[in-house]
């Protein structure tokens, strides 16, 4: 008899609405030299790109390497699922210290007047305090993201 028994993982949705155009934000999420402007700050201003390597196509890999504003050293990394450009992106991702504790992103873009609508969703976490973890991460990563999308406009 199959187990029927399914345990939801814990998922994160964020969203935002940037001043831009959907192929800006883009190609902050697939240029490498555009992602190092925004992807490692931490909240107070510290940390820093040690590695920023993406190979945006389906089955392609990323690799982000950073530190955060403690000193520590981060590592992620993951394979895109989907490609749909300027509109859907979708990735794995898992950090060095626990590959097998892999999730999955998926960034929706919308073209909106006066800018772009932008759907976070970080799903199959391994628990709800993995969950917890990431949603200071990834808003402070989007903070950066905002304004380096106002600088570069």
């Amino acid at each position: 008899m199959p187990d029927t028994t399914t345990e939801e993982r814990p998922s994160l949705h964020l969203t935002r609405t940037f001043a831009t155009s959907p192929e800006r934000v883009w190609r902050a999420w697939t240029q490498t030299e555009a992602m190092k402007h925004w992807i490692a700050p931490s909240a107070n201003g510290a940390g820093s790109v040690i590695a920023t390597e993406l190979d945006v196509r389906v089955g392609g890999s990323f690799h982000l390497a950073f530190t955060a504003g403690n000193g520590e050293r981060h590592d992620a990394h993951g394979v895109y699922q989907e490609v749909d450009a300027p509109r859907k992106l979708s990735f794995t991702w898992y950090w060095k210290s626990t590959p097998e504790r892999e999730s999955l992103v998926t960034i929706t873009l919308k073209a909106v007047p006066g800018g772009t609508d932008f759907d976070f969703v970080h799903e199959r976490f391994f628990d709800a305090a993995a969950r917890d973890r990431h949603v200071g991460g990834w808003n402070t990563w989007f903070d950066s993201l905002e304004r380096h999308l106002g600088a570069s406009a």
